[in-house]
């Protein structure tokens, strides 16, 4: 059986990086690791290729020579999927799909020709699919009714990559998360218990990237990576010595709930292991808008604080916010704005509120009569709502783009990073020097060029790299490198303008509607 795994197009997105990737000779950030993890469960003895569409367009050949075409996607590559289905029936292939998008809204791949449903966690579905093959069957719909012991995970087949393409490699620990986001599709997908490796396993991962020749950044993909403190505990204290052992090869991003600021002992650990940077679900720095949310582990503490206290600990921040939650009050754009200088997190997601399929969220709306038709949530920074706000969409998407805009401004985006490398603590072991190679001296250069001497941040940029030399020297290269991420926000923030305020236009030439008013809730007698 001759399979060909393709993984669709990204639209341009906060994390599309265009512009940092052109100045490392990179084309895509991170590698589908849903597809190589496919092909790992999939028989061995059959044949695989896989194709990348962020790095070029699967060919004739390519298509001649499959016998089945198996498509994975979130619902931001919507389109381009839907697309490449249609190409691969064109050309009379089976094709199966899966992943995230699929199993939210399986009628709409169906509907434009796929064969096999491949829904849920592939441990259990694929096996199913695999067994329908042999049977000669040529289409179904596989869906599991528990969640996978992720302990019986296979390698990712990570050598069918094109690993010179790709700026970071990924690999996942854990699945679920437990906490109860009102607007997450995390838990829907996933669920809330969180399923972890063991500490072999995701070691033997890294086992296999180092013999393949990786040696540059590893994204820890899990949504919550420190769901189950104490399996992440486990795996911390064996990878610490793994990394020892090899020489420090990677270092690791990952994402986690704020309430990592509540544990020194893993944040140690994290560091020690080569961690560098980690992304935090904020939301907003509104506690009511957290409450109505039930996003409960971000009001138990200064948030803050938190944050401080996580960049003191040696990791950069990376966060999210959201505007247009029920009950926001006026000027929430400004207030997210100025948690995050205060917080001094330099690079920061930002978007407004969308309802996810089947999400709790999605619920509550559509009983509320709130979704509007044929309008997906689909986390994209240049989507407007999918649902009636309870005030003017107007005022929300203009306090959107003006934060936006604000926050990637170049001299308070260089002012926010100084201030965060300032802080930022350092692990209290020394990995070995290492030479940048020619590419990354090249990428320093050109950030110099455009942020030192060509704009108007000159003086600031000089100021502020000097100060971290003399200050915090063990800092300055991810300092630079927290510097380059500009370079593409600078362009993305102009895209979110035009496709926000083009959006906007259209939404207010239908005439505008009234926000939703809640119902006003009377006391029930009690007999």
């Amino acid at each position: 059986m001759r399979v060909l795994l393709v993984y669709p197009i990204f639209p341009k997105t906060f994390w599309s990086y265009e512009k940092i990737l052109a100045l490392v000779d990179r084309k895509v950030l991170l590698p589908p690791l849903g597809l190589v993890t496919v092909a790992a469960i999939l028989p061995q003895e059959w044949e695989f290729k896989l194709v990348d569409r962020n790095i070029r367009p699967v060919t004739e050949e390519e298509w001649a020579w499959a016998d089945v075409v198996i498509f994975s996607a979130m619902i931001v590559q919507k389109q381009d999927l839907l697309e490449q289905i249609k190409q691969a029936k064109q050309r009379g292939k089976l094709v199966a799909v899966g992943g995230p998008y699929p199993t939210s809204v399986p009628h709409e791949v169906q509907e434009v020709g796929a064969d096999f449903l491949i829904l849920d966690e592939g441990e259990i579905t694929l096996p199913m699919f695999v067994a329908a093959i042999e049977r000669g069957e040529t289409s179904g719909t596989f869906r599991a009714t528990e969640k996978p012991d992720v302990t019986t995970t296979p390698i990712p087949r990570f050598d069918l990559l094109e690993f010179d393409a790709y700026s970071m490699m990924s690999v996942q620990f854990s699945r679920g998360c437990p906490f109860q986001c009102e607007f997450c599709d995390i838990i829907v997908l996933y669920g809330r218990k969180s399923r972890t490796k063991t500490p072999e396993q995701l070691l033997a991962e890294l086992d296999y990237l180092y013999e393949l020749g990786w040696r540059r950044s590893v994204f820890m993909v899990d949504d919550n990576f420190i769901g189950n403190k104490r399996n992440v505990k486990l795996l911390l204290k064996e990878l610490k010595g793994w990394m020892a052992e090899h020489n420090y090869p990677f270092h690791f991003d990952t994402e986690a709930s704020v309430d990592l600021a509540q544990d020194p002992e893993l944040m140690e650990l994290m560091v020690e292991c080569g961690f560098k940077a980690v992304f935090l679900g904020i939301e907003t720095p509104d506690e009511e808008s957290l409450e109505l949310t039930k996003k409960f582990q971000n009001t138990r503490s200064s948030l803050v604080d938190a944050v401080h206290t996580i960049i003191k600990a040696g990791l950069r921040p990376m966060a999210g916010f959201i505007i247009g939650f029920d009950g926001e009050k006026k000027g929430a754009g400004d207030r997210i704005v100025r948690f995050a200088e205060l917080a001094a997190i330099p690079s920061t997601t930002f978007a407004m509120l969308q309802a996810l399929p089947h999400t709790a969220l999605w619920h509550r709306l559509s009983q509320e009569g709130r979704l509007r038709e044929n309008k997906d949530g689909n986390i994209n920074q240049t989507t407007l709502m999918n649902f009636i706000p309870t005030r003017p969409l107007e005022d929300i998407a203009r306090e959107y783009i003006e934060a936006f805009c604000a926050l990637y401004d170049p001299v308070q985006y260089l002012d926010r990073t100084y201030r965060c490398f300032l802080m930022i603590g350092s692990p209290s072991w020394n990995t070995p020097f290492k030479i940048p190679d020619w590419t990354i001296l090249k990428a320093f250069l050109i950030i110099i060029w455009r942020q030192g001497i060509k704009r108007q941040t000159r003086w600031k940029f000089w100021h502020h790299l000097f100060s971290i030399i003399k200050r915090n020297p063990r800092a300055v290269e991810l300092y630079l490198d927290t510097c380059a991420h500009n370079e593409h926000f600078l362009e993305y923030r102009q895209i979110v303008r035009d496709q926000i305020e083009s959006q906007l236009a259209e939404y207010l030439a239908q005439g505008k509607e009234k926000p939703y008013v809640p119902p006003v809730k009377t006391p029930v007698d009690v007999c």
